[in-house]
């Protein structure tokens, strides 16, 4: 028998999760080929007259990428605690209704014409990703709807048909452009932890901390809905506006965490995998925990690019996928275990 989640309880777990994202990203902000001293760092901008390198690494280099991670990574995993939820099915993960490939066609336009304009201190790149990530939310959205399928069923099959119609756009638009637009966006589809502006980190922040606090306020009814649709009409759920507005607000936070660092796998399939098994499924404080052992993996696995081939960076989307790819296959030969696929 489980215990009762209280809200001291989860306050507890909360803040000690909130404490150990704290001293991560402490310890990976001093953590690279460059050594740091963290009281060099608190001096200021200058000693002596002269320029503290100490404070302009810390302030202007690494501190904005592990902002950002911590934003990507909280983003991506409690999208992917929603989709899981909602399609009761473990496999699902944040890009599942085609956003990766929507955004990547946005991308790819914005290469390819061109464009240099920029919009509140965003590249063109980061503009044309969001627009194409949420422009393709709306399509799916539509086409779900029209299918006249069960909501969920509606919105996994149009998925898909969107996923393919443009991911062959992408390949035919990269069959036709300059080696060096190539360059660029396959540059961005593997994960660029690249962001220096501080207004947009704490909009971004904002903006994803708002979505998963709404989140969090449906949680009791991801719960009833982790069980299926009829038991939770059973409890008096209002089913349809609750997959609705969770959707919404999965892909939304989704859509911000594509801009602004390109498409990174895994981190909501397999944080929430983990923190459901230390934990519980209980989405009270499964969508919490979760956002925060998004962010600390980011955190972690970003720093680890930073470092591994240095001076050189990888693209931290490999990382994540060398770690994510062989978690994958172990869900999938238990998911189909489970289904009775190995049975037949």
């Amino acid at each position: 028998m489980t215990d009762l989640l209280t809200a001291r309880k989860l306050a507890i777990k909360v803040i000690s999760a909130l404490v150990l994202l704290i001293l991560v990203m402490l310890m990976c902000s001093l953590t690279g080929t460059e050594h740091i001293s963290l009281k060099s760092v608190f001096t200021g901008t200058s000693q002596q007259g002269m320029v503290n390198t100490d404070y302009e690494i810390f302030v202007h280099v690494r501190l904005p990428r592990i902002i950002l991670a911590a934003i990507v990574g909280a983003a991506l995993a409690c999208s992917g605690v929603v989709f899981q939820a909602l399609l009761r099915n473990p496999l699902a993960d944040p890009y599942i209704l085609g956003i990766s490939s929507g955004a990547g066609l946005g991308v790819i336009i914005a290469v390819i014409s061109g464009v240099g304009w920029t919009l509140w201190g965003r590249s063109p790149i980061a503009i044309f990703a969001f627009v194409g990530a949420m422009g393709t939310v709306w399509l799916v959205w539509l086409i779900g709807r029209l299918t006249g399928k069960s909501h969920v069923t509606g919105l996994l099959l149009a998925g898909v048909v969107v996923n393919a119609f443009f991911s062959a756009v992408i390949m035919f638009l990269t069959s036709i452009a300059k080696s060096q637009q190539i360059h660029s966006t396959i540059f961005w589809l593997m994960g660029n932890m690249a962001e220096e502006n501080f207004s947009v980190l704490w909009l971004s922040a904002g903006y994803v901390m708002a979505g998963i606090i709404a989140l969090f306020y449906i949680s009791p009814q991801l719960n009833a809905l982790s069980f299926g649709i009829e038991d939770a009409k059973s409890m008096g759920i209002n089913t349809a506006g609750t997959q609705t507005i969770a959707f919404a607000i999965a892909a939304a936070i989704t859509a911000v965490a594509v801009s602004l660092s390109g498409l990174i796998g895994f981190v909501g399939l397999i944080v929430p995998h983990g923190v459901r098994l230390v934990f519980g499924p209980d989405h009270r404080q499964l969508l919490p925990l979760s956002g925060i052992t998004g962010a600390i993996f980011l955190v972690a696995a970003d720093t680890l690019a930073r470092v591994i081939v240095a001076p050189a960076q990888l693209p931290v989307g490999v990382i994540t996928a060398i770690v994510g790819g062989p978690f994958f296959l172990i869900l999938l030969i238990k998911y189909t275990k489970t289904i009775g696929w190995f049975n037949k």
